[in-house]
């Protein structure tokens, strides 16, 4: 289940392996994300949001009898995920801040794993839109807390329930998760196509957004790294982001 991202991913590993494979999106996705996903090959079913998705997946699982690989509450996807984290040190050692934007958690889980055991004095501090703040509400609660409603712009992040094993990496090595509005997260997306040349969508734009509004304690001298995750943005929604 994807809006759109952890769908090409997954679509792609799977011609790569020869195994047939059918993801669950929100009617919602960008168009963008569905004719690549199915430009890998992948079988889509819609349901009406975000927010149904995993009901739907438990019908496909009792229907099919398929296997169920979970986008972020899974332990290898959490651990490729880490890898980002793993090149980053290959290039600043010495890295002080990772800012991550959080949807389920399994990037910046996979992230805060590796940082901590590469670079344990550093810290990682996660994003989220205020529309989709379901780490934040799981952290604040003890435990996931399925979100009734979804509204946000970075549909990357837009993860109806914060996943169990995530939820535990990020009690113990993510200093904080904080929450942003849309306005901040379409500031970081110009931000980064004007100053970085960087085609961001809305979910990779999320860390670079918080850290220009100063949503991130950060201190003189450290080194900053923000992860940019998720190109995959619809031209004409840029264009109506950048607009406004």
């Amino acid at each position: 289940m994807s809006a759109g991202n952890a769908a090409q991913a997954i679509a792609f590993a799977a011609r790569s392996a020869g195994v047939p494979v059918t993801v669950a999106m929100p009617e919602t996705a960008p168009q963008a994300k569905i004719d690549a996903t199915r430009g890998y090959g992948a079988q889509i079913v819609f349901a009406p949001d975000m927010t149904k998705l995993i009901a739907l997946v438990g019908e496909l699982k009792d229907r099919s009898g398929a296997y169920f690989l979970h986008p972020y509450d899974d332990e290898a996807m959490i651990a490729g995920h880490g890898t980002a984290a793993l090149e980053v040190l290959e290039d600043l050692p010495d890295a002080d801040v990772f800012v991550v934007g959080v949807g389920g958690g399994g990037l910046i889980s996979g992230i805060a794993t590796a940082v901590a055991a590469k670079r344990p004095r550093a810290r990682v501090v996660g994003v989220e839109p205020t529309g989709a703040a379901a780490m934040r509400r799981a952290l604040d609660a003890g435990e996931p807390v399925r979100l009734e409603r979804i509204d946000t712009i970075a549909d990357g992040l837009a993860a109806p329930i914060a996943g169990t094993i995530p939820l535990e990496i990020v009690r113990r090595l993510v200093a904080d998760v904080v929450v942003i509005g849309d306005d901040l997260i379409a500031e970081g997306m110009r931000f980064l196509a004007q100053r970085a040349r960087l085609v961001a969508e809305p979910a990779g734009a999320a860390a670079t957004g918080a850290l220009l509004a100063g949503k991130v304690a950060v201190r003189p001298g450290e080194r900053v790294v923000s992860i940019v995750s998720g190109g995959n943005v619809d031209l004409a929604r840029m264009a109506q982001l950048f607009g406004g």
